[in-house]
């Protein structure tokens, strides 16, 4: 297993570099350092044929200019904080609103738009990036100096492996995911809609039409959220018009904090798979409706990916009930989710 390094362009004077993580078998996957942002990930299909499965840019100035959050990671919360506000200790912090009336993964220059630290590094068993970053006090309205670090490693087992960590100096909300969009046709091979998902999930977040939640658990039986049994994605989603398709949070069997199995998507035509486990309480179906296939999304279209974003629950610091994402002096955030790729 190795480490490649190569320049991938500059932000304000400063160097971004892509670094390729490449196992034993020649599977490459690439990440850099602006946004702590996924790139490629190569694995092969049924025949032992090569292809990029994760939806990118093959250049730096479309992830500065603004894009769909392609591979970012996703903070200080991702997903949606209800009227971009909430309330510690009884003091109220308003935040940065970007999504209407509410705040979206994390306000305006977010994460994903961030120069994190660099530190590659090989072990006896896989290779990888940790990449570490310090939200300061304010950031988008949120308290707190955060460190945060998201460490991607690979391995011989086409596993890729993120780990997020952070601290704080002051009590506040953090909720981090990887965006990553899926094709495991490979990207640009058309529509995603074709795979087979299973997800591991009985419930489902309830929405008002904002797409806040409303803190009720909905039962995904009987419903087009049901993802029990294999079923494709696009099966269903004429019965979804409102979202044009799924941006639901699913609630993931099992108990929080546990690697489990969230997800699993297959596509029949490549064979390739992609499971997913993930240590968070919830995990987020969207199958890319808004890609609208101009230069802004790389020339990719609406439901040619998927995303299945592992996290927190939206709007938990407004909603008392959902598993906390209070992170305090003294506490460590945690988190790991793995995506490991095979071909049936």
């Amino acid at each position: 297993m190795k480490i490649e390094t190569a320049p991938f362009g500059t932000v304000a004077d400063q160097p971004i570099t892509r670094y390729t993580l490449v196992n034993s078998h020649g599977h490459r996957v690439s990440v850099m350092n602006f946004g702590a942002t996924l790139l490629e990930v190569e694995v092969p299909d049924r025949d032992g044929k090569l292809a990029n499965v994760n939806l990118c840019f093959d250049s730096l100035q479309p992830y500065v200019d603004g894009h769909p959050y392609f591979g970012s990671t996703v903070g200080r919360f991702c997903n949606r904080i209800g009227n971009a506000k909430f309330t510690i200790d009884g003091v109220e912090y308003p935040l940065v609103v970007n999504h209407g009336k509410h705040q979206l993964h994390g306000g305006k220059q977010n994460f994903s738009y961030q120069i994190w630290s660099a530190e590659p590094y090989e072990g006896p068993d896989k290779v990888g990036v940790r990449f570490s970053h310090v939200s300061p006090d304010g950031d988008n309205g949120f308290p707190g100096t955060v460190s945060v670090i998201t460490d991607y490693s690979w391995n011989d087992a086409d596993e890729l492996t993120i780990r997020y960590t952070a601290t704080t100096d002051q009590p506040t909300h953090i909720n981090l995911t990887n965006h990553s969009y899926w094709n495991l046709g490979g990207a640009g091979s058309g529509t995603a809609m074709d795979h087979v998902a299973t997800i591991h999930a009985d419930q489902y977040l309830d929405v008002d039409g904002d797409l806040i939640p409303t803190g009720k658990l909905n039962d995904v039986e009987g419903t087009p959220l049901d993802f029990r049994t294999p079923t494709t994605l696009g099966k269903r989603l004429e019965e979804l018009p409102a979202t044009k398709g799924y941006d639901h949070c699913y609630v993931v069997r099992g108990e929080p904090g546990d690697l489990r199995t969230a997800a699993t998507v297959i596509d029949p035509d490549s064979g390739r798979i992609l499971d997913i486990e993930t240590t968070q309480p919830g995990i987020q179906l969207y199958t890319a409706n808004h890609l609208g296939g101009g230069p802004e999304t790389g020339g990719f279209g609406s439901h040619e990916a998927f995303c299945l974003e592992t996290q927190h629950y939206p709007d938990a610091p407004n909603k008392p009930d959902f598993p906390s994402t209070l992170l305090k002096p003294g506490q460590t955030l945690e988190e790991t989710t793995v995506h490991r790729f095979d071909v049936q």
